[in-house]
């Protein structure tokens, strides 16, 4: 830790900043949102399939990991992979949580597996991105 003149300790990002990672998190959930909508639109007024929608929700899940990861590792500015997979697990865990709370249905199976893998890769990427950002 540096020290300032009068004798405190400086404030720094820090290895973990709970402020961060929540604002990190509800900036992905936005763009979800966002381009959740979009999707939306598009579907109901375009000639777009229904089957394309697993595609879809894959890609915004993907662009909103790699923007929540980008934002906190840019912040953090250390270990940027590493923030950024904790942000993919907890965005897929925010998730799966939401899922199993108002679909009773839901079931953890290979699809979802796949889902968490990719988004803690995704994550990674996203903050290895956000580090070398100047």
């Amino acid at each position: 830790m540096k020290m300032s003149k009068k004798g405190k300790k400086a404030s720094g990002p820090g290895p973990f900043n709970l402020w961060i990672y929540g604002k990190g998190l509800m900036r992905a959930y936005f763009l979800s949102f966002i381009l959740l909508l979009i999707g939306a639109v598009l579907l109901t007024y375009t000639s777009l399939r229904e089957g394309m929608i697993p595609l879809f929700t894959s890609i915004v899940m993907m662009l909103s990991i790699v923007y929540g990861a980008v934002f906190v590792s840019v912040h953090l500015k250390k270990r940027g992979w590493l923030h950024g997979i904790m942000i993919g697990l907890i965005y897929m865990g925010l998730i799966v949580l939401l899922s199993k709370v108002f679909m009773t249905d839901i079931t953890l199976d290979r699809f979802m597996g796949y889902r968490v893998l990719i988004s803690i890769v995704t994550g990674g990427i996203g903050g290895m991105i956000g580090i070398n950002i100047k």
